[in-house]
Protein backbone atom coordinates (compact mmCIF):
# COMPACT_ATOMS: atom_id res chain seq x y z
CA UNK A 1 0.00 0.00 0.00
CA UNK A 2 1.36 3.40 -0.99
CA UNK A 3 1.42 6.40 1.35
CA UNK A 4 -1.33 8.97 0.81
CA UNK A 5 0.95 11.77 2.01
CA UNK A 6 4.72 11.71 1.87
CA UNK A 7 7.58 14.22 2.34
CA UNK A 8 11.21 13.47 1.56
CA UNK A 9 13.95 15.87 2.64
CA UNK A 10 11.48 18.78 2.63
CA UNK A 11 13.03 22.16 3.48
CA UNK A 12 11.73 25.73 3.42
CA UNK A 13 13.40 28.96 4.53
CA UNK A 14 12.04 32.50 4.86
CA UNK A 15 14.97 34.90 5.02
CA UNK A 16 16.96 33.89 8.10
CA UNK A 17 14.17 31.68 9.42
CA UNK A 18 14.42 27.96 8.67
CA UNK A 19 10.76 26.93 8.79
CA UNK A 20 11.32 23.30 7.72
CA UNK A 21 14.62 21.42 7.64
CA UNK A 22 14.91 18.04 5.89
CA UNK A 23 11.44 16.86 6.96
CA UNK A 24 10.51 13.24 6.22
CA UNK A 25 6.93 12.09 6.74
CA UNK A 26 4.99 9.11 5.45
CA UNK A 27 1.27 8.74 6.22
CA UNK A 28 -0.66 5.65 5.15
CA UNK A 29 -4.35 5.69 4.09
CA UNK A 30 -6.87 5.41 6.91
CA UNK A 31 -4.67 6.98 9.57
CA UNK A 32 -5.60 10.11 11.54
CA UNK A 33 -2.46 12.13 12.30
CA UNK A 34 -2.15 15.23 14.46
CA UNK A 35 0.55 17.83 13.75
CA UNK A 36 1.64 19.49 16.99
CA UNK A 37 4.23 22.15 17.76
CA UNK A 38 4.78 25.67 19.12
CA UNK A 39 4.44 28.87 17.11
CA UNK A 40 7.02 29.04 14.34
CA UNK A 41 7.68 25.29 14.20
CA UNK A 42 6.51 25.02 10.58
CA UNK A 43 3.03 23.49 10.89
CA UNK A 44 1.29 26.00 8.63
CA UNK A 45 4.24 26.04 6.24
CA UNK A 46 3.94 22.27 5.78
CA UNK A 47 0.19 22.51 5.10
CA UNK A 48 0.72 25.36 2.62
CA UNK A 49 3.35 23.29 0.83
CA UNK A 50 0.87 20.40 0.64
CA UNK A 51 -1.76 22.79 -0.76
CA UNK A 52 0.62 24.15 -3.36
CA UNK A 53 0.47 27.65 -1.83
CA UNK A 54 4.23 27.50 -1.24
CA UNK A 55 7.10 25.93 -3.16
CA UNK A 56 9.79 24.00 -1.25
CA UNK A 57 13.42 25.09 -1.39
CA UNK A 58 14.43 21.45 -1.59
CA UNK A 59 12.95 17.99 -1.18
CA UNK A 60 9.74 16.44 -2.48
CA UNK A 61 6.13 16.17 -1.38
CA UNK A 62 3.47 13.80 -2.77
CA UNK A 63 -0.27 13.81 -2.13
CA UNK A 64 -1.83 10.51 -3.23
CA UNK A 65 0.81 10.24 -5.92
CA UNK A 66 0.41 13.84 -7.15
CA UNK A 67 2.71 16.80 -6.77
CA UNK A 68 1.00 19.78 -5.06
CA UNK A 69 -0.97 21.66 -7.69
CA UNK A 70 -4.25 21.49 -9.56
CA UNK A 71 -4.47 17.69 -9.33
CA UNK A 72 -4.02 17.63 -5.56
CA UNK A 73 -6.29 20.56 -4.63
CA UNK A 74 -9.35 18.32 -4.39
CA UNK A 75 -7.46 15.97 -2.07
CA UNK A 76 -6.08 18.41 0.52
CA UNK A 77 -8.25 20.59 2.73
CA UNK A 78 -7.60 22.98 5.60
CA UNK A 79 -10.07 23.57 8.41
CA UNK A 80 -9.29 26.99 9.93
CA UNK A 81 -9.35 27.31 13.70
CA UNK A 82 -7.39 28.77 16.59
CA UNK A 83 -7.58 31.33 19.38
CA UNK A 84 -8.28 34.22 17.02
CA UNK A 85 -8.87 32.98 13.49
CA UNK A 86 -9.78 35.95 11.32
CA UNK A 87 -10.29 33.78 8.25
CA UNK A 88 -12.83 31.54 9.97
CA UNK A 89 -14.57 34.55 11.56
CA UNK A 90 -14.87 36.29 8.19
CA UNK A 91 -16.56 33.26 6.65
CA UNK A 92 -18.71 32.44 9.71
CA UNK A 93 -17.05 29.05 10.12
CA UNK A 94 -17.76 27.44 13.48
CA UNK A 95 -14.91 27.46 16.01
CA UNK A 96 -15.97 23.92 16.95
CA UNK A 97 -13.92 21.59 14.69
CA UNK A 98 -16.60 18.88 14.60
CA UNK A 99 -19.31 21.37 13.64
CA UNK A 100 -17.09 23.01 11.03
CA UNK A 101 -16.21 19.64 9.48
CA UNK A 102 -19.86 18.56 9.43
CA UNK A 103 -20.84 21.84 7.76
CA UNK A 104 -18.12 21.41 5.14
CA UNK A 105 -19.62 18.06 4.13
CA UNK A 106 -22.90 19.81 3.26
CA UNK A 107 -21.43 22.79 1.44
CA UNK A 108 -20.55 23.63 -2.13
CA UNK A 109 -17.12 24.82 -3.30
CA UNK A 110 -16.38 28.46 -4.08
CA UNK A 111 -13.21 30.28 -5.06
CA UNK A 112 -11.31 32.92 -3.10
CA UNK A 113 -8.54 35.30 -4.12
CA UNK A 114 -5.07 34.63 -2.70
CA UNK A 115 -2.41 37.24 -1.94
CA UNK A 116 1.13 37.11 -3.35
CA UNK A 117 3.86 38.55 -1.11
CA UNK A 118 7.10 38.28 -3.02
CA UNK A 119 7.53 34.54 -3.48
CA UNK A 120 5.09 33.67 -0.67
CA UNK A 121 1.32 33.37 -0.65
CA UNK A 122 -1.10 34.54 2.01
CA UNK A 123 -4.80 33.86 2.28
CA UNK A 124 -6.29 36.71 4.27
CA UNK A 125 -3.76 39.27 5.59
CA UNK A 126 -0.25 40.67 5.25
CA UNK A 127 0.47 43.26 7.92
CA UNK A 128 3.24 45.26 9.58
CA UNK A 129 3.61 47.56 12.58
CA UNK A 130 1.73 47.76 15.87
CA UNK A 131 1.15 44.40 17.57
CA UNK A 132 2.04 42.50 14.38
CA UNK A 133 4.58 40.26 16.10
CA UNK A 134 2.16 39.26 18.85
CA UNK A 135 0.57 36.77 16.43
CA UNK A 136 3.72 34.64 16.42
CA UNK A 137 5.37 35.45 19.79
CA UNK A 138 2.55 34.65 22.22
CA UNK A 139 3.18 31.30 23.92
CA UNK A 140 0.90 28.34 23.23
CA UNK A 141 0.18 27.64 26.92
CA UNK A 142 -0.96 31.26 27.34
CA UNK A 143 -3.25 30.92 24.31
CA UNK A 144 -4.68 27.71 25.75
CA UNK A 145 -5.41 29.47 29.02
CA UNK A 146 -6.73 32.85 27.83
CA UNK A 147 -7.76 32.32 24.19
CA UNK A 148 -8.12 35.59 22.24
CA UNK A 149 -7.28 37.63 25.37
CA UNK A 150 -3.73 36.20 25.22
CA UNK A 151 -3.02 38.36 22.15
CA UNK A 152 -4.19 41.48 23.98
CA UNK A 153 -1.90 40.68 26.91
CA UNK A 154 1.06 40.19 24.57
CA UNK A 155 0.21 43.46 22.81
CA UNK A 156 0.25 45.38 26.09
CA UNK A 157 3.70 43.93 26.87
CA UNK A 158 4.97 45.34 23.56
CA UNK A 159 3.61 48.87 24.00
CA UNK A 160 7.00 50.20 25.09
CA UNK A 161 8.56 49.01 21.80
CA UNK A 162 5.85 50.53 19.60
CA UNK A 163 7.46 52.68 16.92
CA UNK A 164 6.45 54.13 13.55
CA UNK A 165 7.81 52.81 10.27
CA UNK A 166 8.86 55.09 7.45
CA UNK A 167 7.46 53.63 4.25
CA UNK A 168 6.45 54.52 0.72
CA UNK A 169 3.31 52.64 -0.27
CA UNK A 170 2.17 52.60 -3.89
CA UNK A 171 -1.33 51.17 -4.30
CA UNK A 172 -2.61 50.86 -7.87
CA UNK A 173 -0.58 53.94 -8.79
CA UNK A 174 -1.60 56.05 -5.77
CA UNK A 175 1.37 56.94 -3.54
CA UNK A 176 1.34 57.21 0.27
CA UNK A 177 4.73 58.30 1.60
CA UNK A 178 4.96 58.73 5.37
CA UNK A 179 5.29 57.14 8.79
CA UNK A 180 2.81 54.45 9.82
CA UNK A 181 1.98 52.71 13.08
CA UNK A 182 0.20 49.85 11.33
CA UNK A 183 -0.62 48.63 7.85
CA UNK A 184 -2.52 45.67 6.41
CA UNK A 185 -3.45 44.29 3.02
CA UNK A 186 -6.31 41.93 3.75
CA UNK A 187 -9.10 39.83 2.30
CA UNK A 188 -10.96 39.51 5.57
CA UNK A 189 -13.64 41.23 7.63
CA UNK A 190 -11.55 40.68 10.77
CA UNK A 191 -7.94 41.73 11.43
CA UNK A 192 -6.25 40.39 14.58
CA UNK A 193 -9.71 39.84 16.03
CA UNK A 194 -9.81 43.55 16.89
CA UNK A 195 -10.46 45.52 13.70
CA UNK A 196 -13.73 44.59 12.04
CA UNK A 197 -14.50 45.58 8.46
CA UNK A 198 -18.04 45.71 7.11
CA UNK A 199 -19.01 42.73 4.92
CA UNK A 200 -20.27 45.34 2.45
CA UNK A 201 -16.67 46.51 1.98
CA UNK A 202 -15.08 43.07 1.56
CA UNK A 203 -15.59 40.66 -1.32
CA UNK A 204 -13.47 37.52 -1.22
CA UNK A 205 -13.38 36.94 -4.98
CA UNK A 206 -13.46 40.41 -6.60
CA UNK A 207 -9.78 40.47 -7.56
CA UNK A 208 -9.04 43.14 -4.95
CA UNK A 209 -7.83 43.23 -1.36
CA UNK A 210 -8.40 45.97 1.21
CA UNK A 211 -5.52 48.29 2.17
CA UNK A 212 -5.66 49.84 5.65
CA UNK A 213 -2.94 52.23 6.86
CA UNK A 214 -2.69 53.95 10.24
CA UNK A 215 -0.46 57.05 9.85
CA UNK A 216 1.39 58.54 12.81
CA UNK A 217 -0.85 61.36 14.16
CA UNK A 218 1.10 64.63 14.12
CA UNK A 219 -1.40 66.91 15.85
CA UNK A 220 -3.90 66.58 18.70
CA UNK A 221 -6.68 66.81 16.11
CA UNK A 222 -5.16 63.94 14.10
CA UNK A 223 -4.82 61.85 17.27
CA UNK A 224 -8.45 62.51 18.13
CA UNK A 225 -9.54 61.55 14.60
CA UNK A 226 -7.56 58.29 14.83
CA UNK A 227 -8.97 57.36 18.24
CA UNK A 228 -12.54 58.10 17.12
CA UNK A 229 -12.05 56.05 13.95
CA UNK A 230 -10.81 53.04 15.92
CA UNK A 231 -13.53 53.32 18.57
CA UNK A 232 -16.32 53.80 16.02
CA UNK A 233 -14.79 51.27 13.57
CA UNK A 234 -15.01 53.94 10.90
CA UNK A 235 -12.12 52.90 8.68
CA UNK A 236 -13.47 54.11 5.36
CA UNK A 237 -13.98 57.90 5.47
CA UNK A 238 -11.88 58.81 8.50
CA UNK A 239 -9.23 61.56 8.43
CA UNK A 240 -7.05 59.46 10.73
CA UNK A 241 -6.87 56.37 8.50
CA UNK A 242 -6.24 55.41 4.87
CA UNK A 243 -8.54 52.78 3.33
CA UNK A 244 -8.53 51.58 -0.29
CA UNK A 245 -9.62 48.62 -2.40
CA UNK A 246 -6.47 47.59 -4.29
CA UNK A 247 -5.11 45.01 -6.71
CA UNK A 248 -1.37 45.69 -6.48
CA UNK A 249 0.80 47.23 -3.75
CA UNK A 250 4.51 47.97 -3.43
CA UNK A 251 6.10 48.83 -0.09
CA UNK A 252 9.49 50.57 -0.13
CA UNK A 253 11.59 51.13 3.01
CA UNK A 254 15.16 52.03 3.90
CA UNK A 255 15.42 48.93 6.10
CA UNK A 256 13.90 45.49 6.39
CA UNK A 257 10.58 45.73 8.22
CA UNK A 258 9.09 42.51 9.64
CA UNK A 259 5.67 41.48 8.37
CA UNK A 260 3.22 38.80 9.36
CA UNK A 261 1.47 36.70 6.71
CA UNK A 262 -1.64 34.95 8.03
CA UNK A 263 -0.04 35.10 11.49
CA UNK A 264 3.38 33.83 10.37
CA UNK A 265 6.60 35.83 10.50
CA UNK A 266 8.25 37.21 7.36
CA UNK A 267 11.50 39.21 7.59
CA UNK A 268 10.42 41.64 4.87
CA UNK A 269 12.71 43.45 2.43
CA UNK A 270 13.46 47.02 1.33
CA UNK A 271 11.11 46.48 -1.63
CA UNK A 272 8.07 44.22 -1.34
CA UNK A 273 5.64 43.47 -4.16
CA UNK A 274 2.13 42.42 -3.12
CA UNK A 275 -0.34 41.17 -5.70
CA UNK A 276 -3.38 38.93 -6.04
CA UNK A 277 -3.96 35.55 -7.63
CA UNK A 278 -7.60 35.65 -8.72
CA UNK A 279 -9.60 32.64 -7.47
CA UNK A 280 -6.39 31.01 -6.25
CA UNK A 281 -8.05 29.02 -3.46
CA UNK A 282 -11.01 26.66 -3.54
CA UNK A 283 -13.16 26.77 -0.41
CA UNK A 284 -15.94 24.48 0.72
CA UNK A 285 -18.49 26.96 2.01
CA UNK A 286 -22.19 27.82 1.79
Amino acid sequence: MEACFECRGLSKRFGNVQALDEVNISIMPGRVVGLLGPNGSGKTTLIKLANGLLTPDSGEIDVCGYKPGKESKALVSYLPGGSTNDFAASLNISSNPAEAAASAMRMKPRSLDVGKFGERNFVYVASFGAFTKTTYTVQQDIKNMFGHFAYLLEGVKNLDTLCPYRMKITADGEVFDGEYLFGAISNSTSIAGLMKLSPDEVSFDDGKFELLLVPVPRTPAAMQALILALINKDYYDSEGLIFRHVKHVTAETAEDIPWTLDGEYDPGAPLVEIGIEDNGLSLIHI
